[in-house]
């Protein structure tokens, strides 16, 4: 009997646009909660979000069925979109052009949930841009020159 399985964790992170803090504390659980929607919409299923500002980070399964550009093009397009029909904030919500999202091993899934966990600790001491350049060295995503 053939079988099919297919288990592939994502750590999404999404930057408001031009790092913008848009995300303020007293919205960020409706911001969230529109977000968790999108992410329903996917038939992916989220394990943990958090994030700043101008950033949220997301864990979640990839549904055997769908694209990473597919899912972040709705959890984004259709969250952006539901957080300015909501009217909750002035100006405009937009995220940032683009997408970062990695695949992650079962056996570091404990690791990044604490990590995710800890945004505004980790983030007293390491900026959004700091963050951001060490993810795409730590997944071999800079481009080295003739040299390197």
């Amino acid at each position: 009997m053939a079988h099919s399985h297919i288990k592939i964790w994502i750590h999404a992170i999404l930057g408001t646009k031009n790092r913008t803090p848009l995300i303020k504390i007293d919205l960020e659980e409706k911001i969230y909660q529109l977000i968790r929607k999108e992410v329903d919409k996917t038939k992916c299923v989220l394990n943990i979000m958090n994030g700043t500002a101008n950033h949220v980070h997301l864990l979640f399964l990839l549904h055997p069925d769908k694209n990473i550009r597919e899912v972040i093009h709705q959890i984004k397009g259709g969250s952006s979109f539901q957080i300015n029909q909501s009217g909750i904030m002035r100006p405009k919500f937009l995220w940032q052009v683009g997408l970062s999202a990695y695949s992650v091993s079962e056996s570091g899934i404990k690791t990044l949930r604490k990590y995710i966990q800890n945004q505004r600790e980790h983030h007293t001491k390491m900026t959004f841009e700091e963050e951001y350049q060490r993810f795409i060295e730590l997944h071999g995503l800079l481009k080295k020159d003739k040299n390197g």
